[in-house]
């Protein structure tokens, strides 16, 4: 990574870890003004219309909002190469109502995984792939698809 140390890459991944898991302070520091989502959305977008810390903090507060205690944990990587660096992880957590067609009962258990591929630029993330199970989050909420 350009400037990015492996050191350096470990604090950039417990604060992206952090944002994910409720604490949004770290998101001015970590996310470039400019931080662009690939992505294919639930509500059938492409990922785009979230830019920047303040998009990014906004979308996982919206994704957090419908389960409690959510808690992601890497659990493969982080692997770097170049400018870019893929974890795999886990979310767990407890349904908490609201989630559109879901049928499943408040207080189930939920438990998906998925892969983060991103870019690092001047030092903080700029760019951003996600990949996750959300086939088997959406059945576990009872959500037909």
């Amino acid at each position: 990574m350009e400037s990015t140390t492996g050191s350096t890459l470990g604090q950039l991944f417990s604060s992206w870890l952090a944002i994910w898991n409720g604490d949004y302070s770290p998101a001015d520091d970590i996310i470039a003004p400019n931080f662009t989502v690939h992505a294919a959305l639930l509500d059938g977008g492409d990922g785009s219309a979230v830019r920047g810390p303040q998009g990014l903090v906004a979308w996982i507060a919206q994704t957090r909002a419908a389960f409690s205690e959510l808690v992601f944990q890497v659990e493969v990587g982080p692997i770097v190469d170049g400018d870019r660096c893929a974890v795999r992880w886990i979310a767990t957590g407890t349904y908490g109502g609201g989630f559109p067609g879901a049928t499943a009962t408040v207080g189930a258990a939920i438990r998906f995984a998925g892969t983060d591929v991103l870019r690092v630029e001047d030092g903080k993330f700029a760019e951003y792939w996600i990949n996750s199970d959300i086939h088997v989050l959406l059945a576990q909420l009872g959500v037909s698809t």
